[in-house]
């Protein structure tokens, strides 16, 4: 008999169906003729309490190989539950066990720091909390795909390994298959990247976007979704090294449309999440954040505020409220200034646009007053910014102008421009970090708890 899912049995599993499942063993305890075993496969956040009887063939032998973290596969009949909090469990007629667990398992029925947890990266799946978060994550990232194709998006891979530093901020990882220890040099002993393995040097992607633009320009509307990297030496609980990114690209698109399907991308994410994993959310709102729930209502039911950079700095010089870091115009908004506006000026997420051309990347649209860029920010409560984008320069001459005032060379930068002399259309795109999203939606702490695998300093495990 092929196995049933334990959240499909949990679900709409029947007294006296015949039933065969398999997983990993959270608790046992055993009396002098019966055994109760709670058994969880990963497919949602209750196990399924396994009923074995003396009677049942092999029982001694069986039972004393199961302990917490053993894995098992049982056969038997569901029958009505006499437990509080569980209407069926799994009377056992056989029970194989795959492989076992002693004492030394280190995910014993207890609670766990997450500190603690990230040292085992191996097993900490297995924990509810972070079961939850990946399951969260999963149907996130199903919704993100469901959302584009609905819309008629077509999704591009674009590279990870690059020539092209999109931010022009220098926090890339090079990528060489010389030789370290004695690497070939130039005439002027630096190191010779002709003879490297391009040719040239080469990097891991900070964003795909540059490249989403190539595809924008014939495919009309695409979305990259997958891994960026950024080497910014941040130990902090926001910040990675490695991280799954995605960003749109409308051709035939302005800012404002671009705010449109921001607003609408979020809203439909939150709703799917909620649909898909509703136990695992009401954990989270139970026992990581008790605004969980309320945050995901505030996203979805609410249209979101909109205001200019120079508006939101007008609304932060008038308030009392102290901030750490200074109010001016032409400097960054710092998280602090974003909270307080989508958190206690508005409560609600607030778009921002229209940011002063210096603070912004080469790539944004300038604006007709010449100092500010057709950018735009969406701050949520409680994070600030979770979702970056702008409408794209698409002027020829005023990007040749942006490249040289950022100091990049316009050679690397050949075939961006020549997007704009062959059928130069306006276009827009944003940029949403997932981790940011999947933290954000379920009220976890750290970062690198929304992620299967973290890559941070000092820190790369498998």
């Amino acid at each position: 008999m092929a196995a049933t899912r334990i959240a499909d049995l949990l679900k709409s599993g029947q007294p006296g169906d015949s039933t065969t499942i398999q997983g990993w063993v959270r608790t046992k305890r055993a009396q002098k003729t019966l055994c109760f075993i709670n058994v969880n496969d990963g497919s949602c956040m209750s196990g399924v309490q396994i009923v074995a009887e003396s009677d049942m063939a092999g029982y001694d032998n069986v039972i004393s190989q199961i302990a917490t973290g053993a894995s098992v596969e049982i056969q038997g009949t569901v029958v009505e539950s006499p437990a509080k909090g569980q209407r069926i469990e799994v009377k056992a007629e056989q029970i194989r066990v795959f492989g076992g667990a002693d004492e030394s398992y280190p995910l014993q029925k207890k609670r766990h720091s997450f500190e603690f947890l990230r040292t085992l990266g191996h097993l900490r799946s297995r924990t509810n909390t972070l079961g939850a978060v990946f399951r969260v994550r999963n149907a996130a990232a199903q919704a993100v795909h469901e959302f584009f194709r609905d819309r008629g998006f077509l999704w591009v891979h674009t590279p990870i390994l690059t020539a092209s530093d999109c931010e022009g901020a220098g926090e890339m990882f090079t990528v060489t298959s010389l030789n370290l220890n004695q690497p070939p040099l130039t005439k002027g002993n630096g190191v010779d990247v002709e003879q490297d393995f391009f040719g040239k040097s080469a990097y891991l992607t900070v964003s795909g976007q540059l490249e989403a633009e190539i595809m924008a320009m014939a495919f009309t509307n695409v979305y990259t979704f997958g891994p960026t990297f950024r080497a910014e030496n941040s130990n902090t609980s926001r910040h990675l090294a490695e991280f799954w990114m995605i960003e749109p690209e409308m051709a035939f698109c302005d800012l404002m449309g671009n705010a449109d399907l921001a607003e609408d991308f979020l809203k439909y994410i939150f709703k799917a999440v909620l649909d898909a994993c509703e136990d695992d959310m009401a954990f989270f709102n139970q026992r990581i954040d008790d605004s969980v729930l309320a945050t995901a209502d505030n996203i979805i039911n609410n249209e979101f505020a909109r205001i200019t950079y120079t508006e939101a700095v007008e609304l932060l010089l008038k308030t009392d409220k102290k901030f750490e870091f200074p109010v001016e115009w032409g400097i960054d908004l710092q998280s602090e200034h974003e909270r307080y506006l989508a958190e206690d000026l508005f409560k609600k997420p607030v778009i921002v646009t229209d940011y002063p051309a210096a603070i912004k990347a080469f790539y944004m649209r300038l604006n007709d007053d010449q100092k500010t860029v057709a950018a735009m920010d969406v701050l949520a409560p409680k994070v600030g910014e979770i979702i970056g984008g702008s409408q794209r320069e698409e002027r020829l001459d005023i990007l040749e102008t942006r490249i040289d005032e950022a100091g990049l060379p316009r050679d690397a930068y050949w075939w961006y421009l020549d997007l704009r002399r062959y059928g130069t259309v306006p276009h827009a795109g944003f940029g949403l970090g997932f981790e940011r999203l999947v933290q954000f939606m379920t009220g976890m702490g750290n970062i690198r708890d929304v992620i299967p695998f973290p890559r941070t300093p000092d820190n790369i495990e498998f």
